[in-house]
């Protein structure tokens, strides 16, 4: 087993390669060992050069809104009235710091989305 950094774009579809030719080899061997190690090798070498970076809030929002079948008036209940939900829904009211805690303990998505400018 001879594993190298990934430091180019050559690198890493020759890691690739040797990825999907060994995909199938069983824990505890060497050729095991390899694709376990070449996984993640690859898997930094694509998080540094391909990031993907968090969802707009209000979209994540009307994503997680949509998984749950909410409407406006469901959110409301979430953060208080209907005609805040439709202004933050249409971006004209920012999210306060305690809108941030309910929608992400009563709709579980991270603060992280949240926090962010719009």
């Amino acid at each position: 087993m001879t594993v190298y950094p990934i430091k180019t774009k050559k690198d890493h579809q020759a890691a690739m390669q040797r990825l999907e030719a060994i995909f199938d080899s069983r824990p505890g061997t060497a050729e095991g060992d390899e694709l376990e190690v070449l996984s993640i090798l690859i898997e930094k070498y694509e998080n540094e050069q391909f990031p993907i970076g968090l969802p707009d809030p209000i979209e994540a929002i009307r994503f997680r809104m949509e998984q749950l079948g909410y409407n406006q008036a469901d959110l409301a209940k979430i953060v208080g009235l209907k005609s805040r939900v439709s202004e933050i829904l249409n971006r004209k009211r920012k999210l306060s710091l305690e809108m941030i805690r309910q929608l992400h303990d009563a709709l579980n998505i991270p603060t992280d989305v949240l926090i962010q400018s719009y």
